[in-house]
C-alpha cells in the first residue's frame, strides 16, 4: 500500500480524462425511504446538477416512489448511488443493482453492510490494528455501572446502524444513560456505549485508490450534530487542517488501511479523532458520504483543485459492480 507524497501527486492520481458520452444513461438514486431521506435528496439534487452541466445523460430516480426494479427498463447504463443511511448505504441497494448487473458508485454489498454497522467495524478494525474508541454493546439488560466504570464519562451512546449523527447522545453525568440508550433503541435495537475522546475532529476522504487531505472541523461548543452538519453556517471547517505534516501522512495512510480492510471501493470517508498527544482513533467509515453544500468530500476535492462537478464525474467513472 503506497501513499502519495504531497498533494500535487494525490492531484494527478485523482485527474483522468473522462469521456462523459460513454457513461451512457445514468440514474441518480436519491431519497429513499431512511430516517436521512432529507439530507439524501440534497446530495442527489447536487449530483445531479453536477453531472447534467458536465453533459453527462444523468436523470433522478427515488426508489421510495418509484421500483429499483424498474431501472432496467429505462435503459440506465450506471447508477449514482446518493443514498444515505439504510437501503442505500447498508448493502440492501447495492444487493439489487448486482442482481440487475448494473455498474454504481461506491463500496459492493458486503463493505456497505460491514460499514454501516459500526459495532462490527470496530471489530474489524480492532482485529486489523486500526484504533478506534473502546465501547460496550448496550442491550436493556446492560450493567449500566459497570459501562460507567469501564468508559468513564462523559461517554457517547449511539444507534449502530444509524448515520448523520441521528440518535446520538453525548452522556456528560450517569442519570443521562437510560434516557440516551432509549433514544438509540428506538432507531436500532444494536446500541453501543463508546468512550468520550476529546482532541480535534478530523475527516479523511477516499477516492479511488487515493486519500486527499484531512479536514479538521470546529462545531459549536464541539456539536458536529444534525443541524450543524447540514442546516447551519456556525460550523468552521480548515483544510490544510493545521496537523503537521508527517502526522497527516501517517492518518491518511492508516484511513486507507481502514477503508480497505472492510472492502470498501470506489469513495469513502474516514472521522476519526486527533488527541493533544498526537495519537487518534477512527469513529467509522461513511461508504456513501454526504454531497450536500455543507459536505466534506466537496471540500477535500476543493483543496487539490478537483470541482464538484468534476469530482461527481470521476466518482461515476468508477461505477462497477463489486461482487
Amino acid at each position: 500500500m503506497k501513499l502519495c507524497s504531497g498533494w500535487q501527486l494525490i492531484l494527478r492520481g485523482i485527474r483522468v480524462t473522462v469521456d462523459v458520452q460513454s457513461l451512457g444513461k445514468v440514474a441518480v438514486l436519491m431519497g429513499g425511504p431512511s430516517s436521512e431521506r432529507e439530507i439524501s435528496l440534497l446530495s442527489g439534487s447536487g449530483v445531479l446538477a453536477a453531472l447534467k452541466e458536465k453533459g453527462v445523460d444523468a436523470h433522478a430516480f427515488d426508489p421510495a416512489i418509484h421500483s429499483i426494479f424498474d431501472l432496467p427498463r429505462e435503459k440506465v447504463d450506471r447508477v449514482f448511488i446518493a443514498l444515505h443511511g439504510r437501503f442505500g448505504e447498508d448493502g440492501t441497494v447495492q444487493g439489487v443493482l448486482e442482481t440487475l448487473k448494473l455498474p454504481y458508485t461506491g463500496s459492493g454489498v458486503m463493505a456497505s453492510a460491514l460499514a454501516m454497522d459500526k459495532w462490527r467495524t470496530k471489530l474489524v478494525w480492532q482485529a486489523a490494528g486500526i484504533p478506534t474508541p473502546r465501547y460496550h454493546v448496550l442491550t436493556p439488560d446492560s450493567d449500566l455501572t459497570r459501562v460507567l466504570d469501564d468508559l468513564g464519562l462523559p461517554l457517547i451512546v449511539k444507534p449502530a446502524r444509524e448515520g448523520s449523527s441521528i440518535g446520538v447522545t453525548k452522556v456528560n453525568i450517569a442519570s443521562e444513560l437510560p434516557a440516551a440508550f432509549t433514544l438509540a433503541h428506538k432507531l436500532d435495537p444494536l446500541v453501543i456505549a463508546e468512550e468520550f475522546i476529546a482532541g480535534q475532529e478530523l475527516t479523511a476522504t477516499i477516492v479511488g485508490d487515493d486519500a486527499l487531505p484531512l479536514i479538521r472541523i470546529e462545531a459549536p461548543e464541539g456539536k458536529y450534530d444534525y443541524a450543524n452538519k447540514y442546516f447551519t453556517d456556525e460550523v468552521h471547517y480548515h483544510c490544510p487542517a493545521g496537523v503537521l505534516p508527517a502526522l497527516e501522512d501517517e492518518i491518511r495512510l492508516m484511513a486507507l488501511r481502514a477503508f480497505r480492510v472492510l472492502g470498501c471501493s470506489g469513495w469513502g470517508r474516514a472521522d476519526l479523532i486527533l488527541r493533544p498527544d498526537g495519537s487518534y482513533a477512527f469513529l467509522e467509515m461513511n461508504t456513501s458520504p454526504g454531497m450536500t453544500g455543507h459536505s466534506l468530500v466537496p471540500m477535500a476535492a476543493r483543496a487539490v483543485g478537483l470541482s464538484y462537478p468534476d469530482l461527481c464525474v470521476r466518482l461515476l467513472s468508477l461505477a462497477r459492480c463489486n461482487q
